[in-house]
């Protein structure tokens, strides 16, 4: 039977360890705690989403009107708003369709006839037009209806605008196609209560 010095001994013994790792838990939990205010309200940022797969391109044979429009499409590099920039080349393989980069987004496009004059193309998968007028050229995200980028400008349109003034030919710098001679609109006849 063992004595009580020896039990009461045990029991310091384990008092004195549980005191010291109890010591030992908080100087930890409070060493990781943030020290600053602003640290303590940091959330962790949720890991990025891996970039989806691109669709298939869309490789449908173009018309002899889009085809004509090609030569039209100012291609390289355009510095846009913001120090971004959009680079346009053609399709390697398809003659008449282009390649857009915008960031890290590559968009397959083709011409698209307008009346307006300007340049248009067009992915219609990804719902994305490259307008291009004389004075500047915007990317479009028309599914949504929003400007991704604007004020871009090739260095054909930086020396196109030097040669001219826009307003001094009363616009933009387009023509609009012409449109055939429709009868004048007949005046509507006010009817009598």
């Amino acid at each position: 039977m063992p004595s009580t010095y020896s039990k009461s001994k045990s029991l310091l013994l384990f008092c004195a360890l549980a005191v010291g790792s109890s010591a030992a838990w908080s100087a930890a939990v409070e060493n990781s705690k943030p020290r600053n205010r602003l640290a303590a309200k940091v959330k962790p940022q949720p890991e990025p989403k891996a970039e989806a797969a691109p669709e298939a391109e869309d490789l449908s044979p173009l018309s002899e009107e889009q085809l004509a429009l090609a030569p039209q499409v100012h291609a390289g590099e355009a510095n846009c708003e913001f120090k971004s920039k959009v680079h346009v080349t053609p399709h390697p393989e398809h003659p008449g369709r282009f390649r857009l980069q915008f960031g890290r987004m590559v968009y397959n496009m083709a011409p698209q006839p307008t009346t307006t004059g300007a340049v248009r193309l067009e992915d219609s998968k990804a719902g994305v037009v490259w307008l291009q007028i004389p004075a500047k050229s915007m990317l479009m995200n028309a599914k949504i209806g929003q400007r991704l980028v604007d004020g871009c400008q090739h260095a054909e349109q930086v020396a196109m605008a030097d040669i001219k003034d826009p307003q001094a030919h009363g616009g933009i710098g387009i023509t609009p196609t012409e449109v055939q001679d429709a009868p004048p609109p007949k005046p509507v006849a006010k009817k009598k209560r």
